[in-house]
């Protein structure tokens, strides 16, 4: 069998200035920063050329941080809780400053509603023989998706309240 020679293979580079591919990225759907510049440097633009986009679209104000992580924390906190919120935001190479100003925004009763939303749908049609085992169940997955110990065990509360009486007994 013959043998394969595995050539790197350059890739050629980019058509567009990277301003404009900045420009398509965005309008896609928001981006942090970190995210943009990652990208654009995946794609072969040099370092030079991927801050001058970053500075031009900074300036001409469709790129930034504190924007982009309102948005996402409103977008996010239906189905996920402030810690994984703000875990997401640091992935994302959001600064903590700004992450914990857009995380100011969820109020607890928002959380609460949120919270209770998920549960309803993650126990589904399920019958559960008592509170603790709705709690076992739903409220550890409401804790994977980063709502506080309190906040699962209020919605929770909320579903197993919703429950028919022969559910429960």
């Amino acid at each position: 069998m013959p043998r394969r020679s595995f050539k790197s293979q350059s890739k050629a580079p980019p058509a567009e200035p990277a301003y404009e591919a900045g420009i398509r990225l965005i309008a896609r759907r928001a981006h942090s920063r970190a995210e943009l510049r990652r990208k654009l440097v995946r794609r072969g633009y040099a370092a030079s050329d991927v801050e001058a986009a970053e500075q031009r679209l900074l300036a001409a104000g469709y790129l930034g941080d504190g924007a982009f992580a309102r948005g996402y924390v409103r977008r996010r906190s239906q189905s996920l809780g402030p810690l994984a919120i703000s875990a997401e935001l640091a992935a994302r190479g959001v600064e903590r400053d700004l992450a914990d100003g857009a995380m100011k925004s969820l109020q607890p009763a928002d959380q609460l509603d949120a919270a209770t939303r998920v549960a309803r749908r993650l126990a589904g049609d399920a019958r559960f023989a008592s509170y603790r085992e709705l709690l076992h169940s739903v409220g550890a997955k409401l804790l994977r998706r980063g709502f506080s110990m309190e906040i699962a065990r209020a919605a929770c509360q909320g579903v197993w309240d919703g429950t028919p009486e022969e559910a429960g007994a």
